[in-house]
């Protein structure tokens, strides 16, 4: 069966972040190829209840979120209004040599955590292993 190019074409194949972590600190960067699977589920129709509705209605997986965690953690799930979100996978980003800013600023971080963050960082560290 040959693929609808048009039916895909809005479709991400590719998904580039980059991100600040305050509490190393730290800059990342990462690629994140789409796969197939998750095209396919984005485009297709599925049967659901939503809470805020008693009738079934038909919804699609059309969200990609990206959580991003200290230690260049990136975890991918597609999703869409009153459907579960599925994982499409855990990601490593690499760390962005020229820091923040791309180095104009001198690699200088301009926000810093507050306080009490720092205090709760300092106090529980920050769970690498967790994510």
């Amino acid at each position: 069966m040959a693929m609808d190019r048009t039916l895909y074409g809005d479709l991400p194949n590719i998904i580039f972040v980059r991100w600040q972590s305050l509490v190393e600190p730290q800059v990342y960067k990462l690629r994140i190829t789409i796969p197939q699977w998750v095209r396919d589920e984005m485009v297709k129709p599925l049967r659901t209840v939503c809470v805020h509705s008693t009738e079934e209605e038909i919804q699609y997986r059309k969200d990609i979120s990206i959580g991003l965690a200290p230690g260049g953690i990136a975890k991918v799930w597609v999703g869409g209004p009153c459907l579960k979100a599925k994982e499409v996978g855990r990601f490593i980003a690499v760390v962005e040599p020229r820091g923040t800013h791309k180095g104009y600023r001198g690699g200088h971080f301009t926000l810093k955590p507050s306080e009490a963050a720092r205090a709760y960082i300092e106090q529980h560290g920050i769970p690498y292993d967790s994510w």
